[in-house]
This record gives structure tokens, C-alpha cells and sequence, in this order.
């Protein structure tokens, strides 16, 4: 797996970036047919958390066979890994966080979608006429972008996937501090009631698995291309995962 992706800029549509899907694909393809979304020049690209919880978690392996689809790794793709990898894992909280169709599912089965899973790499860059796009799930452990970058292609240090994946402290401490050499850096996990500015942060899971909203944002102006919540009053829970 090649853990930091580089894209160049798209210069026929638009780069288009959602928050966590939670296998509400159909919902977001809603979204997407409102904002015009046209898979002919256009891309769709993700901040992970494809699976769990939403009723059509087994969609993501055709939505990432879609050559204008691009998603990097969520914590919950990387705790279907863990299962089937053998790694150290409370079956009961993952099946509480959604996880119980890839439970149930053969082994055959579960292997079929950790292999596509572990081909996607935790953090991503995209080229556009303004500037370096980063996306990753959680949070740059790094205040600097290229020292990310150096750090996925160089090693594999569970601590650093640990924050890109997990991490919930900018938001907790409401951290404007921008994370350098990127013009913006999209993130997801964080369940927020609209998309929400730190620094250069853009949070952009509003939730549209729950009670919320999906939010697109378009890469190069940092314009929100959806609509914003209708009617929803509080925010939608934020689990352990």
C-alpha cells in the first residue's frame, strides 16, 4: 500500500471532497445529482469512513472501482483490516460502531474488502490552479504538511496512522494553528452540525449517515457546493469510532 497519495490537478470539472459516508451511498448519490455531479470530468474524493452504521456499507467496493472516486483510509476501514489482519480488537465496540454486517459476513467476504481497504493511503494531496489540497480522516500529526508527507513514505509508525486516524484534539481544544505548506487540509470523523474552519482545517463530517447533512466542498474555491442542514438542531453522536 502506498500510504501518501499525490493527484494532480483535475483541469476538465471540478474536485469535489465529502465528509464520512458510513455507507449511506445512495443518500450522498442524491447529493451528488442535486450539485450537478458529472462523473465525466468531475471527482468525488473522501476523507474515509465509508462502512458502518448506513445500509449499504457493501457499495464501497463500487464506489472505489469508480475511476472518479478517490478515498483515503478511515479508522473504520482500518478496523475491518485489524479483524481480519489479526490485530488487537473489542468485537463488541465494533459491532456497537456499525461493524456488524463485515462480522457477518464469510471470511471470503471480508477479505474481498480488506484488500481493496488496505490499498488506500492515509493521507492524500490534490493538486489545483490555487493551491495544495490535503485530505486525511482525523488530523495531521505534524504542523507541517511535508513532514507527514516524509513520514508515510518513509515508515510505518502506528502512532503516526494512530492521529491521522483517531485524533479528536483540534477540535476538543478548537485549535486554529494552520498546518503548513498546504493551501487547506479537509478531514472528517468528528461529527460537526456544519462544516467547521481551524486554521486551515476544514471538518467536514456534518453527519449526512445520521440526522445531518452531507456536505460538498469544492477543492479549489473552498466553496460549499451543497446544501447546508435543513432543520437539524443538534449534532449527530459522536461515538468511540
Amino acid at each position: 500500500m502506498a500510504r501518501f497519495r499525490r493527484m494532480i490537478a483535475n483541469i476538465r470539472g471540478r474536485d469535489l471532497a465529502v465528509g464520512d459516508i458510513h455507507g449511506h451511498f445512495q443518500r450522498l448519490q442524491q447529493c451528488l445529482d442535486a450539485v450537478g455531479f458529472d462523473p465525466a470530468v468531475d471527482r468525488l474524493f473522501s476523507v474515509g469512513d465509508l462502512v458502518d452504521r448506513g445500509p449499504h456499507s457493501e457499495a464501497a467496493l463500487e464506489w472505489l472501482a469508480q475511476p472518479w472516486f478517490h478515498a483515503v483510509q478511515g479508522n473504520h476501514e482500518a478496523l475491518a483490516i485489524t479483524r481480519v489482519r489479526g490485530g488487537r480488537l473489542d468485537l463488541g465496540m465494533y459491532r456497537a460502531a456499525g461493524g456488524g454486517w463485515f462480522l457477518d459476513l464469510p471470511r471470503r467476504e471480508q477479505l474481498r474488502f480488506v484488500e481493496r481497504f488496505e490499498q488506500l493511503p492515509i493521507a492524500m494531496e490534490v493538486e489545483s490552479a490555487d493551491g495544495l489540497v490535503g485530505l486525511l480522516h482525523a488530523d495531521s500529526p505534524f504542523a507541517d504538511w511535508t513532514d507527514l508527507r516524509s513520514w508515510l513514505e518513509l515508515d510505518d509508525d502506528p502512532e503516526v496512522r494512530q492521529v491521522c486516524q483517531w485524533s479528536r484534539r483540534r477540535l476538543k481544544e478548537g485549535d486554529t494553528q494552520p498546518v503548513q505548506g498546504l493551501r487547506a487540509l479537509l478531514v472528517g470523523h468528528t461529527p460537526v452540525l456544519e462544516a467547521k474552519l481551524l486554521g486551515n482545517v476544514w471538518h467536514l463530517d456534518t453527519g449526512g449517515w445520521a440526522s445531518g447533512h452531507f456536505t460538498l466542498v469544492d477543492m479549489r474555491t473552498l466553496q460549499q457546493v451543497s446544501p447546508g442542514p435543513d432543520a437539524a438542531t443538534t449534532p449527530p453522536p459522536t461515538s468511540p469510532a
